[in-house]
């Protein structure tokens, strides 16, 4: 079993980790690609950047669609 992984397998791992808990060992290989790589650091950043604007703009919509309770809306 090997410590070190592919882009592509870092790739994934980033996308997974959004959605789940990985595991140590997941955690361990992607934290030592990260170490090395600039350009999935890169995507990693980016990643996290979209997950966030995303929920703030969820989070807008939902609040922006709420009645105004000021306008007699309940």
């Amino acid at each position: 079993m090997s410590l070190f992984i592919a882009c592509k397998q870092a790739h994934q791992l980033i996308s997974e980790g959004m959605d789940r808990r990985l595991s140590l060992s997941e955690r361990s290989k992607l934290k030592m690609h990260l170490a090395i790589c600039d350009y999935c650091t890169s995507f990693n950043g980016q990643m996290s950047f979209m997950r966030t604007a995303m929920r703030q703009s969820a989070l807008w919509t939902l609040a922006s669609t709420e009645p105004d309770k000021q306008d007699g809306g309940e």
